[in-house]
């Protein structure tokens, strides 16, 4: 009897700040593999909000009870990451269309660098399909409520940042 291969994901992004957009893919993307591999990535064009290891921290409090999700951090190329977790695929999300030239760019980038790592896109479910990290970073710091956008782990962490 032949023995299944075990089918890993990453998605890779900055997750800074995660959102129910982000948990959305991430519930959906983990029911499509048996191992789902969150990959935070540092992004120098960007002032984060938390530290690398407070969005893993978040993500591993958001998603601990789904069994197949890890989240860890890299560095380089996303497909050499995603070669050193074993995983022969790469969910992306796109929100708009805007989203997909940019998206589709990097899918062909990558498709070039590794051969043997498929770009999967997911748009995320319509009640979080234009929301983004910037437009709640937005709405929290100008003290709107921002309890519709991200889980309870990411908003005490973010209230933690104004006591």
């Amino acid at each position: 009897m032949p023995v299944a291969s075990s089918r890993v994901a990453i998605y890779p992004g900055s997750f800074d700040i995660l959102t129910y957009g982000h948990l959305d893919i991430i519930q959906r993307g983990r029911k499509l593999f048996d191992r789902l591999v969150v990959a935070v990535a540092s992004n120098s064009s960007k002032t984060p909000t938390f530290s690398i290891q407070e969005r893993i921290d978040i993500i591993r409090a958001v998603t601990g009870p789904m069994g197949n999700v890890e989240a860890t951090t890299f560095t380089g190329l996303t497909v050499n990451f995603a070669e050193s977790q074993g995983a022969r695929f790469m969910i992306r999300g796109l929100r708009a269309v805007s989203d997909f030239d940019f998206e589709l760019q990097l899918a062909i980038t990558n498709q070039q660098l590794d051969r043997n790592v498929e770009t999967i896109f997911l748009a995320p479910s319509p009640e979080y399909i234009f929301l983004s990290s910037s437009l709640v970073r937005e709405v929290w710091r100008l003290g709107g409520d921002i309890t519709k956008f991200v889980p309870p782990e990411v908003r005490e962490a973010l209230d933690a940042r104004k006591g």
